[in-house]
């Protein structure tokens, strides 16, 4: 066995240089997914004036950046289970880059739907593929820690879009910003570069070649039901954090008179409070186990999202949204290292990729459903109601998801 496989053979053991080189590409990768739709948020309207586009056909970019990130995601999950974690990686991002690229170049509506439908096929894959990639590469006793690093990277794209997007986007337009979009491709696209494939991956491709991964999700009853159970988590989580982070800035602004400046404030304190939740789910799973964490962030979750549609101060709701921020955000990372050890390697980032793009799919709905509900009702009782979804996803772990805190990944003997 090779030195830089040697931390992978005793996962007690500590965290050297693969796993390192591993959690760094993952990392970067879903920095980009983050980043990269969150500045075509800011220049939606830059794109409208200069392309002539319609509001639906503005918000479609979005729209179709989310379907085709669904349908790749799916799609290299699958693949790379097949052919390679880091294999299948490169693909993912050479795709991404390339079309990002295109958009720079775009002389209309359909040819820039085009290339954003493309680009979304190359995003959509970062998440399962690099938590399958780091939950492989990291010894078990801080497997959870790994993953919620890796679902670090997506604030620190959104973090890095929202400071850097209002300084450029007027010094070289959306073309332009288009073209910075590849940087943290290329960077993700370099270290990817130098990581091996896992050893444990390697190991189970000779003894399961032919096998059918997708079909491994419901092989049977058992597998089935926590698969149902894993979907389900997926699908709230995504759920109540698109119907939050849509409609915050809305909220604050119609319900309280916030200027833009003070929403965008008030917004991203929420997702300091995410980026920590996420940071200490980690740390906390790893220590008293999944099933714990999970349920201790979802009551959280459920309390506070209700806490904060009765807030009315501006302190408090500055306050009341980190807290809230940690607990709705936080479970994120938990689902890497739980999925990654609830199926074998011959069908986890298959399992990674398919049930949280599902979910991804299923949340979409969310922005609706708490638009509508705000539109009948008011903000204050549409976010109440989304506290509801969390008594679910407390069902679901309760009676679906078994406990696989420290559990060796499977391996050929």
């Amino acid at each position: 066995m090779t030195a830089i496989h040697a931390d992978i053979a005793d996962p007690a053991d500590r965290i050297g240089s693969f796993s390192k080189k591993a959690l760094t590409a993952s990392a970067v990768g879903y920095a980009m997914d983050g980043f990269d739709l969150l500045i075509l948020g800011f220049m939606l309207r830059a794109i409208s004036a200069e392309l002539h586009l319609t509001p639906p056909q503005a918000g479609s970019l979005v729209t179709w950046t989310l379907v085709g990130a669904v349908v790749g995601g799916i799609a290299f999950g699958i693949l790379s289970d097949y052919f390679g974690r880091v294999r299948v990686l490169t693909w993912t991002i050479l795709l991404f880059a390339i079309f990002t690229g295109l958009g720079a170049f775009a002389q209309g509506y359909w040819d820039l739907l085009v290339y954003r439908t493309i680009a979304g096929l190359g995003l959509g894959g970062e998440f399962g593929i690099g938590m399958a990639l780091v939950a492989e590469a990291w010894p078990a006793r801080y497997r959870a820690r790994g993953c919620t690093y890796v679902a670090l990277g997506w604030q620190a794209g959104v973090l890095a879009a929202a400071l850097i997007t209002p300084l450029l986007l007027p010094l070289i337009g959306w073309r332009g910003m288009f073209l910075v979009g590849l940087i943290p491709g290329l960077v993700a696209f370099a270290v990817r570069w130098s990581v091996p494939e896992p050893e444990i991956f390697l190991e189970r491709a000779k003894a399961t070649r032919g096998t059918m991964p997708l079909g491994l999700l419901i092989k049977d009853a058992a597998t089935t039901r926590i698969s149902l159970g894993m979907l389900t988590l997926c699908a709230v989580q995504d759920f109540g954090y698109y119907g939050l982070m849509i409609w915050l800035p809305s909220y604050l602004s119609t319900r309280f008179g916030y200027t833009l400046t003070q929403s965008a404030l008030w917004t991203a304190v929420t997702v300091l409070g995410m980026a920590c939740g996420i940071w200490v789910f980690g740390q906390f799973a790893d220590r008293v186990g999944r099933r714990p964490a999970l349920l201790t962030f979802q009551a959280g979750a459920f309390i506070m999202v209700l806490v904060y549609s009765q807030l009315t101060g501006p302190t408090e709701l500055l306050i009341g949204g980190a807290i809230m921020g940690v607990f709705v955000n936080g479970m994120l990372g938990g689902y890497g290292a739980l999925l990654s050890e609830l199926y074998p390697t011959e069908a986890r980032a298959t399992a990674e990729n398919v049930l949280f793009n599902l979910g991804r799919g299923v949340g979409g709905f969310g922005p609706y459903v708490v638009g509508t509900l705000a539109a009948t009702y008011s903000f204050a009782v549409a976010i109440a109601l989304l506290a509801m979804i969390y008594l679910v996803d407390i069902a679901a772990t309760f009676f679906l998801i078994p406990e696989r805190k420290g559990v060796p990944l499977d391996r050929v003997a």
